[in-house]
């Protein structure tokens, strides 16, 4: 039997400023893709925050799609 798919969305983009989460540009948000574990978002997240580690602006988040979809379902990631 195969582990339950628990999937995350890696997403980023410029921040407007650096203690908020308001994107500069919703329209140039880098939708990384979804993942079916946090260990494989996780990587994808890390190789995008490192290859844009000179813009001090840009960022990387992970969601816990799994959450959303099933928010009374208890899960470990």
């Amino acid at each position: 039997m195969t582990d339950k798919q628990l999937l995350h969305l890696v997403f980023g983009g410029e921040l407007v400023d650096l203690h908020g989460v308001e994107f500069r540009d919703l329209d140039k948000l880098d939708l990384v893709g979804i993942y079916p574990n946090y260990a494989s978002a996780h990587a994808a997240w890390k190789g995008k925050a490192q290859a844009t580690v000179d813009n001090a602006h840009m960022r990387y988040f992970i969601v816990h799609l799994h959450r959303l979809l099933d928010p009374d379902h208890p899960s470990k990631s």
